[in-house]
């Protein structure tokens, strides 16, 4: 059965709760494990009021005992601090969508009177849960040595040449910075250019850099179009709130380049081993994972929720209008690398799952350690004709 989970709640409910259904039974777990997530959703210079409310720690309430998976469903909660501030009380209505959220869309889809409940759900306080999940997939993940990180590499125009900085290096020098991003001069200009969109009432989007190291090859699968890792990794990325573009590698910049240059050569290292010298199609190939550090880049907008009025359409007066502000960030894209890591993770964690089945980290285990590699020993060939069709 492929690794699934649910989440369920709204922005200013009593609570946001996810079903992460599929990891196996014997991973030691924690609620240090996922608090430690949360805590780094919630960092990041350019967020909003809301982070000074809320300090999400998580509840399980399901699929773990004395400290280990059982291979049940793993139920978590994480309570929402600013729901007594809206329970029981009457709110205002909301009937002016503002452009680039999902408050139109949904009263179209849904039949709302009013705009709220499409705000409530699409909200990113959502992705608290995905936080949640994707921290115990990147812990399932470490048991097998598989790193998941990321950074900011560029907000607005600013953007970082990371050189041939390592990617553990650049994982590292993020966590050290309030916008995420490894370089320091770097990350002041992106300071400065979130200082002056704060000041002037306005949002600021960027591009983040995913990264997971030590995967083995074939992870994947080219063999029907929903196989194909890449495509998984895309659909996972784009389903986060903001995020509008997705590229594996050097994609764009291969759409350039000649196919001599668009490619990574297949070389012999030590004679023995099958490598690539360079990594432009970001660790896949034909929907397989090659062994190589997998590489996404993500274009988030500006938000959509901004202090300087943007035109709408009053519903209940049927007039042109302007928005209203809802509290929100300035500027997301720091805090949105810990979301990537998570959605990322959790697409790596199912095909690894699905390449070794079983129900056990102790049945796992073992299969990993055996699994074949880009080795010539591993890629015996015969040498001779074949008959493939009679």
């Amino acid at each position: 059965m492929p690794l699934r989970f649910l989440t369920a709640g709204e922005s200013h409910g009593p609570a946001l709760t996810a079903i992460l259904d599929g990891i196996p039974a014997g991973l030691s777990l924690t609620p240090d494990i996922i608090n430690k997530e949360l805590a780094r959703r919630q960092k990041g210079y350019g967020s909003g009021g809301r982070m000074k409310i809320e300090k999400d720690t998580v509840q399980i309430l399901g699929g773990v005992m004395a400290g280990e998976t059982t291979g049940a469903p793993i139920a978590m909660l994480v309570e929402n601090a600013d729901h007594v501030k809206w329970k029981g009380k009457a709110v205002e209505s909301m009937t002016a969508p503002r452009p680039g959220h999902a408050d139109l869309t949904g009263a179209v889809k849904y039949g709302y009177r009013d705009l709220r409940p499409a705000l409530e759900r699409a909200s990113a306080r959502e992705t608290t849960m995905r936080v949640a999940v994707g921290a115990v997939c990147k812990h399932f993940l470490r048991q097998f040595d598989i790193i998941v990180g990321g950074y900011v590499a560029s907000i607005g125009e600013v953007t970082t040449n990371f050189g041939g900085m390592p990617y553990e290096d650049r994982f590292t020098r993020a966590e050290e910075s309030d916008v995420r991003c490894p370089d320091p001069a770097s990350a002041q200009k992106m300071r400065d250019e979130i200082e002056k969109t704060i000041h002037g009432k306005n949002t600021l989007g960027g591009v983040l850099e995913i990264v997971a190291l030590n995967l083995p090859v074939g992870l994947g699968s080219f063999t029907q179009w929903d196989k194909r890792l890449e495509a998984k990794l895309a659909m996972a990325i784009m389903s986060v709130q903001a995020i509008k573009g997705v590229e594996v590698g050097d994609a764009f910049e291969n759409a350039k380049r000649l196919g001599t240059q668009a490619h990574d050569p297949i070389r012999l290292l030590n004679t023995r081993h099958v490598t690539r010298v360079t990594n432009r199609a970001g660790g896949i190939e034909g929907g397989i994972s090659n062994g190589q550090p997998i590489l996404i880049r993500a274009a988030m907008k500006p938000i959509a929720t901004t202090l300087l009025p943007q035109p709408t359409v009053d519903l209940a007066a049927e007039t042109e209008s302007s928005t209203q502000y809802e509290r929100s960030d300035f500027c997301p894209v720091p805090r949105a690398v810990p979301i990537l890591e998570a959605m990322t993770a959790f697409v790596l964690a199912d095909a690894l799952i699905e390449k070794l089945g079983g129900d056990s980290m102790s049945e796992m285990k073992p299969r990993f350690e055996s699994l074949r590699k880009a080795a010539l020993e591993d890629l015996p060939m015969d040498n001779t004709p074949h008959i493939f069709w009679d």
